[in-house]
């Protein structure tokens, strides 16, 4: 099973995890991955300046906007 953990520190929130929280949940419908994706958060993972931050699988991503994330995505 993937884990997608989403930064929601008031830093990563400000700068797009909002937004990119609302983009996994659609993805992952609309492709039917309900069981193989488990998505958690954070509450600041302290690399603020970097953000927004996302980690899959134990890597982290960072400034990530709905271009990259989709990337991510369908490499998962």
């Amino acid at each position: 099973m993937k884990n997608i953990k989403i930064c929601m520190g008031s830093s990563c929130f400000a700068r797009g995890n909002d937004e990119n929280l609302e983009f996994i949940e659609k993805y992952i419908k609309d492709n039917n991955l309900d069981t193989t994706v488990e998505i958690t958060g954070s509450r600041c993972e302290n690399i603020c300046e970097m953000g927004p931050n996302i980690i899959i699988d134990g890597t982290n991503y960072y400034g990530v906007d709905k271009k990259k994330l989709k990337e991510l995505l369908e490499n998962c």
